[in-house]
């Protein structure tokens, strides 16, 4: 089982690898609003920590939804460009329509552009030409989606796509939101006969080193405005031993 980790700093990529990760995807401001596109510094700095560790970068120009303006689109393609060229292992996006479905146009161009790379798609159903979706499985969690049997059910899709589609590369599912030592158990025993790779951040919030907090600096993170968001070695290490098993 390969697990990918999502992080948003050196420490917690450190971290991450320490703890058992087969590959990282990479975003700024993972404790807000789900992660956006990270910096190139914030790049170059997680490759030169950990140089042997696949790179996934995350393509979303703001949080929010998925429906992107022209202008949106555009940021994201020149994104995807600068990463191709600093030589990541590929890029994470997700574009939708007003009405919530995929769309499949604009997908297929930003897919055109990460070509080689592997391209991953955050939405929950995913066109052919995609080689790596992931999916929460139209639940608020993984978990959820495989207690009702629903990623089963995505897993017997995929095979069906790429039999109908005689791809040469497989459809290489990846389940995430929710997975933590606690709940991987039910994400293994679910799939066992189709899963091969989970995706999960292993974060938390913790205390801020910062004894000056002005009172009314919120910063947009009411509650959490002196603390810091970092990935636990320990979680990702606990989930690692329960995915070898």
């Amino acid at each position: 089982i390969l697990i990918e980790v999502c992080v948003d700093s050196v420490e917690s990529a450190l971290a991450a690898v320490r703890g058992g990760a087969d590959r990282l995807e990479l975003c700024a401001n993972l404790g807000l609003g789900g992660g956006t596109t990270p910096s190139i510094g914030l790049l170059k700095a997680v490759q030169s920590a950990v140089p042997e560790t696949p790179i996934m970068a995350m393509i979303r120009p703001r949080t929010g939804d998925f429906l992107y303006s022209a202008s949106e689109l555009e940021v994201m393609s020149e994104d995807i460009q600068i990463f191709k060229a600093l030589g990541v292992t590929g890029v994470v996006f997700g574009v939708l329509t007003c009405g919530g479905r995929i769309d499949v146009e604009h997908t297929e161009l930003l897919v055109q552009e990460a070509l080689p790379m592997d391209g991953a798609h955050t939405c929950h159903l995913v066109p052919y030409q995609l080689y790596k979706p992931l999916s929460s499985g139209y639940r608020k969690s993984a978990v959820d989606s495989a207690r009702d049997g629903v990623l089963v059910k995505i897993v017997d899709c995929a095979k069906r796509v790429a039999e109908k589609k005689k791809r040469q590369r497989p459809i290489s599912l990846l389940f995430g939101s929710g997975i933590n030592p606690v709940t991987v158990d039910r994400i293994l025993h679910f799939l066992r006969d189709g899963l091969r790779e989970i995706h999960l951040t292993g974060g938390r919030w913790i205390e801020g080193g910062m004894w000056h907090r002005p009172e009314g600096m919120d910063m947009g993170a009411p509650g959490k405005e002196w603390n810091v968001w970092r990935t636990s070695e320990e979680a990702i290490r606990e989930v690692r031993v329960r995915a070898d098993e």
